[in-house]
């Protein structure tokens, strides 16, 4: 006889289309009626488990609408995520990003259960490098200090003297008050701070697997395509798209953008779950969608958040010594700009 325990999924009800039902007028635009009514009994769920558990949901913008809008507590790039795991008041945090975001949080949440519902939503960016290369590039380049990238294992924050995240790079470089500074592991990161500062980067050539493969041909195409639109891009893309776009800026910051700008026509050049949770607020805003996703930030879904909740999976947990100095890293890239 097969002894494992049946997983009792939710169902829709009428209950839980009352308890949603906000959430749903917000995402009607987005979500069609039949996709609704799968995800809603995991949105009720999921929020009345978290008031079961004091726990909270800190979400990534590149998530889908129905995690970003649904069950979030707290949304944002990594930057902000960052500075909300200090401040959350909470038993368990479920880190709805990726394997590094979750280290991130556990790390300024040392005491805390940290949870992420998939182990293996990774980044390439956080593959691209590890900790000995960091100290062979420290070998390399004696007394330059190293900047690296939030988007990186905590193997590689101990090695790092402050870490970073495309919203504060160069304000994080220029803060060290050195000429030279070794900068992992986003090479069109680097090279794009280069661009902005008198700092000589010296960059270690990783890349994001979504923002490479935008072209500056593709962005001259929207514009043929679209007169008019207006071309927002993320700093991990390559130069020429940089050198295509009418604005350059981290997710924070593309948000930003179109909240004071309030383009008729925009293409923000990015993960594309980003332009459906912008477009829930801009609904005067035609936002024309690129088709990049994100495939690690997409392992994470709805019944993957309830399952970790109901099972307490997966912990992060990270070795005291490797986490000590990791989190030096993280503390000191939130003090810059205070």
């Amino acid at each position: 006889m097969n002894s494992t325990p049946q997983v009792v999924e939710p169902e829709f009800t009428p209950e839980v289309a009352r308890v949603t039902a906000s959430v749903h007028e917000r995402l009607k635009d987005i979500i069609p009626d039949v996709e609704w009514a799968v995800h809603a009994p995991y949105i009720a769920a999921i929020n009345r488990l978290k008031k079961e558990l004091n726990a909270v949901l800190l979400v990534h913008n590149y998530q889908t609408p129905e995690i970003y809008h649904g069950v979030a507590d707290f949304v944002g790039d990594s930057l902000a995520l960052a500075r909300k795991a200090t401040e959350v008041d909470a038993d368990i945090i479920v880190q709805c990003g990726v394997h590094f975001m979750a280290e991130t949080t556990k790390l300024l949440n040392p005491d805390k259960t940290v949870l992420i519902p998939d182990l293996e939503a990774g980044c390439s960016l956080a593959a691209s490098i590890t900790g000995a290369d960091v100290r062979k590039l420290r070998e390399q380049h004696p007394g330059v200090p190293v900047v690296s990238y939030v988007n990186t294992t905590a193997d590689v924050k101990a090695e790092t003297d402050v870490c970073c995240t495309s919203a504060n790079a160069v304000e994080v470089v220029e803060s060290l008050g050195v000429d030279k500074v070794i900068f992992t592991p986003d090479g069109y990161l680097a090279q794009y701070v280069a661009t902005q500062t008198d700092v000589e980067i010296i960059y270690w050539e990783g890349a994001c697997e979504v923002h490479e493969r935008f072209t500056g041909e593709e962005l001259r195409d929207y514009r043929k395509s679209y007169p008019g639109i207006r071309v927002i891009a993320h700093p991990e893309c390559p130069p020429d798209v940089l050198n295509e776009a009418d604005f350059v800026g981290s997710t924070s910051g593309m948000i930003n953008y179109v909240g004071e700008h309030k383009p008729q026509q925009i293409v923000m050049i990015t993960e594309c779950s980003m332009s459906d949770n912008v477009a829930v607020e801009h609904p005067d805003v035609d936002f024309i969608r690129p088709c990049n996703l994100c495939p690690h930030m997409k392992r994470i879904t709805l019944p993957k958040i309830l399952h970790a909740l109901r099972n307490k999976q997966y912990e992060i947990t990270i070795d005291p010594d490797v986490a000590a100095r990791a989190r030096r890293s993280v503390e000191r890239m939130l003090e810059v700009g205070r």
